[in-house]
């Protein structure tokens, strides 16, 4: 693939679902010279660089800590990292500790997969005022992440979540919950000291349109109900579907489960369960109400359905009495250096993965050389994890297509990177500081009965990965 008889080096930036699955792909379209090589005749060889010092990306930082359905995607993904042509490189910041340029030198090609970890914002008035939340700032929390802070102010009674993705359902039932059903997981105990005196009895989940228009998955849905200090209440005037509403259940499976749901939770009785999580449609968010600087409440506008699916306002507004709201609208990815982005879109321009430089005079695109994307930075946070399989299959199809016009690296020893961060100083993690991190969350889980307890310090990640 190079020119020469040594394999083709790649280089992946971000080892979560995505990075990952896109080295599982590029090693099963190049397998090896020929069936039962050694590891040393592999026809690529693959570094994965990740900014934490564990990988899995959101899966680790991402996911509901009573999810572990969802993390047991961990397993299938181990499998990939534990073969011998793929290297896991951890605690490396793109940009600053190793930049496109320096990555051009020791590789054939590079592959960004870093995902979306900010918030998309929501341009209402007020939504700047304290106690006013970005979604994925509550998830990095709650899921130990070493860069934000150790502590959450949980002192809202009433709490209001603004959006129907998955996400704003994980976070309505964190917030639910009580730190003691919580315990049983991995969550740090900054973690569970932080949920254990948290004041929420009513968390209000809003949406602005309809149920056949909500974008939870069933099975995320019915989860809710299954606590039992969660009581979860529909408005039965919320339940409307117009022509566009019913088409969409006749056209999809998930969409009509998920309308059965809320019908049933609808017509039921209300139990007695002393957490109220409440589920409203129609309701479009209008401003976030402030006292000095405060939440207080929050406006919504009554929207009604326009025959298509999309709804318009009424003009009718209501103020609903709570003192924290969560916006969860939707992730974005960050901006990356030497890569042209699109800030509206929050991706890099690309066309199957191929990254797009600029356009020439004539209009024709022109792609920067033996640089991809793939996953949510290519197409953005929309889908579910396993979506990214199919972007990954998209771009490898695209590098392997490029790959006889490669210009071939300086520097393809794969010892010569690592020698380059070791000048630099910079403490790298590797696959094999991962299963010692992994022990170690496990020993600290052992005594309380429990599969783990996430480390959150970085210094603590890497103390027990390095050594």
């Amino acid at each position: 693939m190079t020119g020469t008889e040594r394999p083709l080096r790649v280089a992946i930036v971000g080892a979560g679902p995505a990075g990952i699955y896109a080295a599982d792909a590029l090693m099963k379209a190049l397998p090896g010279r020929s069936a039962g090589s050694a590891p040393g005749d592999a026809e690529v060889s693959i570094d994965l660089f990740e900014r934490m010092p564990a990988p899995f990306g959101l899966i680790r930082y991402g996911v509901a800590p009573d999810h572990p359905r969802i993390k047991g995607i961990i397993t299938a993904l181990h499998k990939v990292l534990d073969k011998p042509q793929v290297r896991l490189l951890g605690n490396i910041d793109y940009g600053t500790d190793i930049t496109l340029d320096d990555l051009r030198a020791f590789y054939d090609a590079v592959i960004f997969s870093t995902g979306a970890n900010a918030d998309r914002a929501l341009p209402i008035p007020g939504i700047d005022l304290d106690g006013s939340y970005g979604a994925a700032d509550f998830v990095s929390w709650y899921d130990g992440h070493p860069d934000v802070p150790r502590s959450w102010p949980l002192d809202a009674q009433k709490v209001a979540v603004l959006g129907v993705g998955n996400v704003a359902l994980d976070v309505a039932r964190v917030l639910a919950k009580t730190g003691d059903e919580l315990l049983p997981t991995e969550i740090p105990p900054n973690v569970y000291h932080g949920l254990k005196d948290n004041k929420a009895l009513e968390v209000h989940v809003f949406g602005r349109r309809g149920p056949a228009q909500a974008k939870f998955t069933p099975l995320e849905l019915r989860e809710l109900d299954h606590s039992p200090t969660i009581e979860v209440i529909v408005d039965p005037a919320d339940i409307d579907y117009d022509e566009g509403s019913e088409a969409a259940r006749r056209h999809s499976k998930q969409v009509d489960m998920v309308a059965n749901t809320l019908e049933q939770w609808a017509i039921r009785d209300a139990g007695n369960r002393p957490h109220k999580l409440f589920l409203h449609f129609f309701e479009s968010p209008a401003e976030v109400l402030g006292d000095n600087g405060k939440v207080v409440g929050l406006r919504t506008e009554r929207t009604q359905l326009d025959g298509t699916g999309n709804v318009k306002g009424t003009g009718v507004y209501r103020d609903w009495d709570v003192q924290a709201v969560y916006r969860a609208v939707g992730y974005l990815s960050q901006n990356i250096s030497s890569l042209p982005f699109d800030d509206q879109a929050g991706t890099v321009p690309n066309e199957a993965g191929r990254v797009i430089a600029d356009e020439n005079a004539d209009g024709a695109e022109r792609y920067l050389p033996a640089t991809y994307v793939t996953g949510w930075i290519k197409r953005g946070p929309v889908g579910l994890i396993g979506h990214t399989k199919g972007d990954a299959n998209e771009t490898i199809a695209c590098l392997l297509d490029d790959a006889p016009r490669f210009t071939p690296a300086q520097r393809p020893d794969p010892e010569a990177v690592t020698e380059f961060l070791e000048a630099k100083g910079i403490p790298f993690t590797t696959w094999a500081g991962w299963y010692r991190l992994d022990a170690h969350e496990r020993s600290l889980g052992e005594p309380e009965g429990r599969e783990r307890v996430k480390v959150v310090e970085r210094e603590d990640m890497l103390r027990a990965s390095l050594h």
